[in-house]
């Protein structure tokens, strides 16, 4: 575990992710019906392929869809509400769910396709470096990852800690109060930060609110 990572420890993300289950999906994605659709055009058009592991995979709607082009699934989320919620959602011989934190986490196997959607911007830059180790270490020869995140204008949701430009507080329904890490790159960083670790990234734009990432290990 990273403790006190960017001013904030790990396991407060993680308990954030763990009281949001419930109400991840409506206040991530609003509209499900139409929030499903685009996911699955988007991942049709990405086209996993072989096996695949999804890090972060929150509640599964985007395994649900990820199953449907992969040999197999392999979906890993530190938060096991999440991970409850996800088996609910889509089930099925070739996938597996595991509750693990990726950061601290050794892939039994290599895997064809790394997947991962809105997390990234979760990683700080303390531990990105790390991050990219761990999916080095899970990803085939030849394999490649895909990624989907936010646009930066998604930082100017968000209420930011005084001093800090990647803590951010956020409010659930119930009330409570948390901090988490939310450090939105931008279209350049995410091609020449993953470079910079031996990476060939490449970016592009999903309509007005969304990027798209793939990345290879350079020759």
């Amino acid at each position: 575990m990273l403790a006190g990572m960017s001013e904030v420890p790990w396991h407060e993300q993680v308990a954030y992710y763990r009281h949001r289950a419930a109400e991840y999906d409506v206040t991530s994605y609003g509209n499900l019906p139409r929030a499903n659709r685009r996911i699955a055009a988007l991942v049709g058009q990405l086209h996993p392929r072989g096996d695949v592991l999804e890090i972060a995979c929150g509640t599964g709607i985007w395994t649900r869809h990820l199953v449907t082009h992969a040999r197999s699934v392999t979906a890993i989320d530190a938060a096991p509400e999440m991970i409850a919620l996800a088996c609910r959602r889509v089930s099925g011989q070739r996938l597996t769910f595991l509750a693990a934190d990726v950061l601290d986490w050794t892939p039994p196997q290599r895997f064809d396709t790394v997947f991962f959607a809105f997390w990234l911007s979760h990683v700080p830059a303390s531990a990105f470096g790390r991050f990219w180790s761990v999916v080095r270490s899970a990803l085939a020869s030849d394999g490649r990852v895909l990624f989907v995140d936010d646009q930066p204008a998604a930082a100017g949701r968000e209420t930011y800690v005084a001093g800090s430009d990647e803590v951010v507080e956020r409010h659930l329904q119930d009330g409570t109060r948390h901090r988490l890490i939310k450090l939105v790159r931008n279209h350049p960083d995410l091609t020449r930060q993953p470079t910079q670790l031996g990476w060939q990234a490449a970016i592009s734009r999903s309509g007005e609110d969304w990027l798209l990432g793939q990345a290879r290990p350079a020759p």
